[in-house]
């Protein structure tokens, strides 16, 4: 259906009038692949191609993206509130200040994607790739990012306020005055994870691998660390106050009765 759309678009001028705002291009399709215009809310643009495309401040609040190509693509103060992006292709996109709220991007790949001061807030993230992306004083607060891959991720100054993070994979995650403030990161990977002068307070990190993390100066007061490892973390300055260490192995080796 949007190829024929598209199609029709293509023989305006062979036809003299405008077809754009009758019968199926009154919903804004065809305009907006044809690159005329960036408002497409509500728009059906399913696996679309989209690689490298300048859609800087598009309002695509509400639109099926699902499997959509955006590689490269520049989505800086875009609107994407509510859209479907399920397993679609953002690798290095340009989201910085984008407004991804309440968005499905289960499976979406993000790879080296820039999202400083985003906002995903209640956005669901299960499954994501998102392996070296930048998300400095991005807002995620409640966000679903259950087994999302974060390797190398830059999280530093980013709201994670009872973001779902169990089973998520942190390596090497830099999430420095990150606020976590009773996040769930049940069994999360967070080997050689930067949480330095981060906010734990309440989160859960029970079974967590914490192997060689930075936690200096964090807050963790009431943190539920019962059967995590801690072998060579850094607690320096750390607040520990009513934390759960039950079954804890400690940054000495001994474990925590």
């Amino acid at each position: 259906m949007i190829a024929q759309r598209l199609a029709i678009a293509c023989f305006v001028p062979m036809l003299g009038c405008c077809l754009f705002n009758a019968g199926a291009g009154a919903d804004g399709e065809p305009e907006f692949l044809a690159g005329t215009s960036r408002t497409c809310p509500k728009c059906s643009l399913e696996r679309t191609v989209l690689k490298r495309r300048d859609l800087s401040g598009a309002d695509l609040t509400g639109a099926n993206l699902a499997g959509a190509v955006l590689h490269r693509a520049r989505l800086a103060h875009a609107v994407l509130a509510g859209a479907d992006l399920t397993d679609a292709n953002l690798n290095k996109a340009d989201l910085k200040y984008a407004s991804l709220a309440r968005a499905n991007l289960a499976g979406v790949m993000l790879y080296e994607a820039d999202l400083g001061l985003a906002d995903l807030s209640d956005a669901v993230l299960s499954g994501a790739k998102m392996g070296k992306a930048r998300l400095p004083r991005a807002v995620l607060d409640r966000a679903v990012l259950k087994d999302a891959i974060l390797t190398g991720a830059r999280l530093d100054d980013a709201s994670l306020r009872r973001a779902q993070l169990a089973g998520a994979n942190l390596v090497a995650a830099s999430l420095r005055r990150a606020n976590l403030e009773g996040a769930d990161l049940n069994n999360a990977g967070l080997v050689d994870a930067v949480l330095a002068n981060a906010n734990l307070k309440s989160a859960n990190l029970a079974e967590a691998d914490l192997l060689g993390a930075d936690l200096t100066g964090a807050n963790l007061e009431g943190a539920d660390l019962s059967e995590a490892r801690l072998t060579r973390t850094i607690l320096t300055g750390a607040v520990l106050d009513g934390a759960k260490l039950t079954g804890t192995l400690m940054p000495d080796g001994s474990v925590h009765d």
